[in-house]
């Protein structure tokens, strides 16, 4: 195999926690577009301290292969699938007015 590169995009958040958040749904969302996305291997970092890196998922090894796709800090028992939201009980933005 030849050489790889690796996209850096900076992107801002307020804090970890939304930086993180933002990060899980870009990996995701480009992971669905490409095969070449290691959405495990996310990362995030102060501006100023880039060289301390903050995981994003989990990503640890799941019984059977795959790794678990959920935060690094979730609580329920790792899943190789990110939870779904409930539509039903989901407020949608219907636009002004």
């Amino acid at each position: 195999m030849g050489e790889r590169w690796v996209i850096h995009l900076p992107v801002s958040a307020p804090d970890l926690a939304r930086a993180r958040m933002f990060a899980r749904t870009v990996a995701r969302l480009l992971a669905r577009l490409s095969a070449r996305v290691e959405p495990g291997g996310a990362t995030v970092s102060a501006e100023d301290q880039q060289c301390v890196r903050h995981w994003v998922f989990c990503d640890q090894r799941m019984p059977g292969g795959g790794r678990c796709v959920l935060a690094v800090d979730h609580s329920p028992p790792c899943s190789a699938r990110p939870a779904r939201l409930d539509r039903r009980t989901t407020r949608r933005f219907r636009g002004c007015g």
